[in-house]
């Protein structure tokens, strides 16, 4: 693995990415994007996360984030596992869901070539985390995120995306709370 795709700074901010198996769209529904946001505010509250900046599109997240425990790594991998085992439950309990049992075939599959799974395998298991070092190269990531729904054409104002932090800098934290930190915007 490059050295470029590691949290060399345990402190620092970073931008990652990371997403489901095949770039699934599994949030599609409510029910997963609320495990998504419930685990955030966990996270927030309990794990040291602070996130300035958020999206969640079908099959992938973006963060800007910080580790306030300086264990970058561990808070994403926590996440992961934490979402992953939730949706997964989500699906399999949804009678609304009309993939389920493609989506779960998929993930027993992705499981089955990892020996380090032990059923499912839901994430890819890279996060691509690039530490943000300048205000320009954070306004940049906060652009590229906030516009990936745009650019997906799922909306034509960034702010028309429920999840995502566009709307947090609108002041609006119906969806999610994001942490302030002064230099973003």
């Amino acid at each position: 693995m490059s050295r470029k795709y590691k949290f060399h700074n345990k402190a620092g901010l970073y931008f990652a990415s990371f997403a489901t198996i095949n770039w699934l769209d599994v949030f599609t529904r409510q029910v997963y994007f609320d495990v998504l946001a419930d685990s955030v505010s966990y996270c927030r509250k309990e794990k040291g996360l602070e996130l300035y900046c958020y999206c969640f599109m079908p099959s992938h997240i973006h963060f800007i984030f910080r580790s306030a425990n300086e264990q970058p790594s561990e808070l994403l991998r926590d996440f992961k596992r934490h979402t992953s085992k939730k949706v997964i439950e989500s699906i399999e309990s949804n009678p609304q869901e009309s993939r389920k049992e493609w989506l779960l075939w998929m993930f027993k599959r992705a499981g089955k070539k990892n020996a380090t799974t032990s059923k499912y395998q839901f994430w890819q298991h890279h996060n691509k985390p690039i530490e943000l070092w300048s205000e320009k190269v954070i306004k940049q990531k906060i652009d590229y995120i906030h516009n990936n729904p745009v650019a997906s054409g799922f909306v034509t104002d960034a702010i028309d995306w429920k999840y995502s932090s566009a709307r947090n800098y609108q002041e609006d934290n119906t969806v999610l709370e994001i942490d302030d930190s002064g230099f973003l915007g």
